[in-house]
């Protein structure tokens, strides 16, 4: 079914506030340019503001209703906090779907100014932090 899609480019909208030297943000990005480059997509990367987590109306709806399932109810593990949140639905019909990731991840991962220097970042004009594209060096 994706073979019949021809796409050349593809947007991101974060809600985390980007903290640019942090090793986090440097493999976010290290990680999206492997993407671009597999995909040969070019990405464009938009972060809200602090404090805009609250104004996203998908996330509002969510939780009230989340907060609503496991109110009184004591969150002693994950695979309670994992039912509790998969078994919520809003009174419109939208079910939550919840997974908990058992993956194991590598710590201690350090990214050099080298390896940042070979992203293909292209800085938007308007907080150019907040936006930018990783282009795909494969297409």
């Amino acid at each position: 079914m994706m073979d019949d899609v021809s796409m050349s480019s593809l947007s991101v909208k974060r809600i985390f506030f980007p903290n640019v030297k942090s090793t986090r943000s440097r493999l976010w990005k290290i990680e999206l340019q492997k993407f671009a480059d597999e995909s040969h997509l070019d990405i464009t990367v938009c972060h809200f503001p602090p404090g805009m987590s609250k104004w996203n109306k998908i996330e509002h709806r969510m939780f009230s209703y989340i907060t609503i399932n496991w109110r009184g109810k004591p969150l002693r593990s994950y695979e309670t906090i994992i039912e509790l949140i998969g078994n919520t639905r809003t009174k419109n019909g939208l079910k939550i779907s919840t997974d908990i990731d058992t993956g194991i991840y590598e710590t201690g991962k350090k990214i050099s100014d080298e390896d940042l220097e070979k992203i293909k970042l292209i800085r938007d004009e308007f907080h150019g932090n907040w936006n930018y594209t990783i282009g795909s060096r494969t297409r």
